[in-house]
């Protein structure tokens, strides 16, 4: 008689446990989902990004950073953006480029020591492509433009030497 109250005993506090332990998750995960929306919307504001390092290996080769040489593109740039559906006030991208080359690349010693005299073909290039993205596009998702970029670069240099396009940029 002791062992079957015993187990009852033992079986209620086991059912009172998992219920608890449903309320308990379910509150801590609404709470999670609250937070992880918040730290999205401060982070789109700001313009981090939150899936991490953009992949530099858009162009499908992977260099590794013993041969990679980065050219940054002397000056800062202010970059009028497309302006959105309902929206009368102008938008600006602000902030500079930077790109990643392949140093054993066969014409990275072509263009590499002239580089820095490319920067108005750079910059050309970056308005161009960016001038066709609205504020919101350009803060939510910025991997699109950096691959439209790098096609054009790789395009405009007829070369592969280029394999990545970073840019940190501020929207207001």
């Amino acid at each position: 008689m002791k062992r079957n109250l015993l187990s009852i005993i033992i079986l209620a506090l086991l059912v009172v446990n998992i219920v608890l332990s449903a309320i308990m998750m379910v509150s801590v995960s609404s709470a999670s989902k609250k937070t992880a929306a918040l730290v999205s919307d401060i982070a789109t504001i700001i313009g981090v990004e939150i899936n991490g390092l953009p992949q530099s290996d858009v162009g499908g080769a992977s260099v590794s950073m013993a041969d990679t040489a980065v050219h940054n593109v002397a000056g800062e740039l202010t970059i009028p953006l497309k302006k959105s559906e309902g929206d009368e006030d102008d938008h600006y991208a602000v902030g500079s480029v930077s790109l990643s080359l392949d140093s054993k690349h066969a014409d990275y010693k072509k263009y590499s020591e002239t580089m820095s005299d490319m920067d108005g073909i750079i910059k050309d290039i970056v308005f161009s492509v960016m001038a066709k993205y609205t504020i919101d596009e350009a803060r939510t998702d910025a991997e699109p433009i950096k691959a439209e970029i790098l096609e054009k670069l790789q395009e405009r240099f007829d070369s592969t030497f280029i394999y990545s396009v970073s840019f940190n940029f501020l929207y207001s």
